[in-house]
């Protein structure tokens, strides 16, 4: 048997597939519709939506099974999403990468497995929609393009999932993304007995902006800002926008030190933006940063309270300015 490998985007790829909050989540009939269909089509006994945890493939919506998750190391599914076209295995007892897995030689006896990968908009391939049969057999060419139908509507469905957890303006994560990523990095924080630290962000001025330039400009600046806070922060990092002109990043493994670094970064990006685009104004704003205190926060909302705290003090401590009169970036 071959374990399957890890896609090289592993990282982002469980981040995107958390922050979507759809793991163990009860049954939607927007997904066993197409597993219905997806069985009573290809005539076959079992027809899934398996989406590939850490350590796990768990299935969003099965047909046939009566489990819900398997060992991700035995999974077909975990080799399906190394590929970008749908994976096709005639008769598993003959394919050396399966023929002695315990889902060929135990229940459900698998022969016949053919899944196409789910992708979303960043690439990311999160699992698959697959059927399985205990029977070998071949995936003619227009059996082909019936799964890749029914795989680009799975997609869409998850994709009606994931706008409910990301900013449509910014594309980063919105409160409900934020909290479900950021509840899970903490949990990962506090197994390994790593650091961490929450940066909650308000843009100043941002009303000036609205009021004086109009609202499209004010996305534009939201957008800018955006953008430069995902430039200044790692790939592990957590950033969201919880509303408005608020923003949050969550860095893991990082402390006192880690964050200074990185406010220093945002401020050096946002300065020098500054001093190149002449807008008639300045993206400016006031942070909150914490320290995450095992013994204080037990939760994400403990740490963006005392953050947010702290941010307004900033903010509150700044003389007002008027646009046209910026001297700096924050």
């Amino acid at each position: 048997m071959k374990t399957p490998e890890h896609p090289e985007n592993e990282s982002s790829r469980l981040d995107t597939l958390r922050s979507l909050n759809i793991l163990d989540t009860s049954a939607e009939e927007r997904f066993d519709r197409l597993t219905r269909l997806a069985k009573r089509l290809f005539g076959v006994p079992i027809a899934l939506v398996s989406l590939v945890d850490a350590n796990r493939q768990w299935f969003k919506s099965c047909q046939g099974l009566d489990a819900s998750e398997t060992p991700r190391d035995i999974s077909f599914c975990g080799h399906a999403i190394l590929g970008e076209e749908i994976m096709v295995v005639e008769d598993a007892t003959q394919d050396k990468r399966f023929h002695d897995n315990p889902l060929v030689t135990d229940n459900p006896n698998i022969r016949f497995y053919a899944g196409i990968p789910l992708t979303v908009a960043n690439g990311s391939k999160l699992g698959t929609l697959c059927v399985i049969d205990r029977q070998p057999r071949v995936l003619t060419d227009e059996d082909r393009d019936l799964l890749n139908d029914l795989g680009r509507m799975v997609e869409q469905e998850i994709a009606a999932v994931q706008l409910a957890t990301m900013d449509e303006l910014t594309l980063l994560s919105n409160r409900r993304g934020f909290l479900a990523l950021s509840a899970h990095a903490l949990n990962v924080c506090n197994r390994l007995k790593k650091s961490a630290s929450l940066f909650f962000i308000d843009m100043d001025g941002f009303k000036d902006i609205n009021d004086r330039f109009g609202h499209a400009e004010g996305d534009r600046a939201l957008t800018s800002f955006s953008n430069l806070l995902r430039s200044t922060c790692r790939d592990a990092d957590v950033v969201g926008r919880l509303g408005g002109d608020e923003f949050v990043v969550f860095l893991t493994d990082a402390g006192e030190s880690q964050s200074e670094a990185l406010l220093n970064r945002l401020h050096n990006l946002v300065s020098k933006q500054n001093s190149h685009e002449q807008r008639g104004y300045d993206i400016r704003y006031s942070v909150g940063v914490v320290v995450y205190d095992p013994d204080r926060h037990s939760t994400i909302e403990d740490l963006l309270e005392d953050a947010d705290k702290l941010m307004y003090e900033q903010k509150s401590s700044k003389p007002e300015r008027k646009l046209g009169t910026e001297a700096g970036s924050a």
